[in-house]
């Protein structure tokens, strides 16, 4: 895969354009030969809203690369640009290998390329993404997906993770992690999107049966609850209240509890110095084992590791170098 060609559009978002230039469009002397790399697309393009370029060369330029690489639209409230649709979809009938990063999924889509996927986005749109092209498996929790001649990233930063990691499948782990390091950001990151979601909390609403239940699990997830203890709080049979919790919260009693202990044991991690032990024990899952086995099947990652993700980052700026 030796050339690469960032297929722009009016409107484009920043971030993810500088990603893609900064891997591909720099040759940094790590390996013998790098990149072809190129910029297409359809006249004058607008940056963020805040200067416009013109790419070097149109969109029928994406047809002669061997990877093209589509990054965030900035609205996906309206179908994508049918001319960028058309052009990435001659590109993939050509044999080129077509990415995109966060939003860039809705195009890809669009050119009919996730039908039969599995695919990902910024999570935020994973369920818009799902419902406008139900024949896509869409993914909301992982960084990126890889499905051989057509990969998608979630939001942003993953779009720096797929670029790496396209790297890595196309000139080993040694260069890409040499790469990496040059650019200051981690070569491989553990986990998903799942553990930077953070989950609103349905109390039920004024006047539903919930309402009263579930602020009073809440303030007593430190305790070994039941389900037969939440249903005689709410003054109704098991069974009722199963289906009262479905119709709220769309799971289970027992599922919705584990998920609000996770959302403690996140919150704890985050603004407090509390080994594993106690916020097990201030979560309700009895012990560090069982707190870490739940939180690294939700999150994605152990406690340890994102308690160092969402610290480290507080210790405020370090000293210019």
């Amino acid at each position: 895969m030796s050339s690469v060609a960032l297929a722009v559009h009016d409107g484009i978002t920043m971030f993810e354009v500088a990603a893609v230039c900064e891997v591909f469009g720099v040759d940094r002397g790590i390996t013998g030969r790098w990149y072809d790399f190129t910029v297409c697309g359809a006249g004058d393009v607008r940056f963020g809203g805040w200067f416009r370029a013109e790419a070097s060369q149109g969109l029928d330029g994406l047809a002669a690369a061997d990877t093209v690489i589509v990054p965030a639209c900035r609205d996906v409230s309206g179908d994508p640009p049918a001319d960028l649709v058309a052009a990435v979809r001659a590109a993939h009938d050509a044999g080129a290998r077509i990415v995109s990063i966060c939003t860039g999924a809705f195009v890809l889509a669009a050119a009919g390329l996730l039908d039969g996927r599995r695919a990902t986005t910024h999570w935020l749109h994973a369920e818009l993404l799902a419902a406008r092209y139900p024949h896509v498996t869409v993914d909301p929790n992982v960084l990126y997906v890889d499905e051989g001649d057509v990969l998608t990233s979630a939001g942003k930063a993953a779009g720096m993770d797929l670029c790496l990691h396209l790297v890595r499948l196309d000139h080993g782990v040694a260069v890409a992690n040499d790469l990496a390091r040059r650019l200051v950001v981690p070569p491989h990151r553990a986990g998903g999107q799942a553990q930077f979601i953070r989950a609103p909390v349905d109390t039920g609403g004024r006047g539903r049966p919930l309402a009263n239940l579930l602020p009073w699990v809440l303030a007593r997830l430190d305790r070994p609850l039941t389900v037969e203890d939440l249903a005689r709080e709410a003054n109704m049979s098991s069974r009722n209240l199963a289906r009262h919790f479905n119709a709220a919260t769309g799971t289970t009693p027992l599922r919705w509890l584990l998920t609000q202990r996770i959302h403690r044991a996140q919150e704890l991690l985050e603004t407090t110095d509390d080994s594993v032990e106690s916020i097990a024990a201030r979560t309700g899952m009895g012990t560090a084992a069982t707190l870490r086995r739940h939180f690294n099947r939700a999150v994605g990652v152990p406690p340890d590791a994102y308690r160092r993700t969402f610290r480290d980052g507080l210790a405020g700026p370090s000293t210019p170098a």
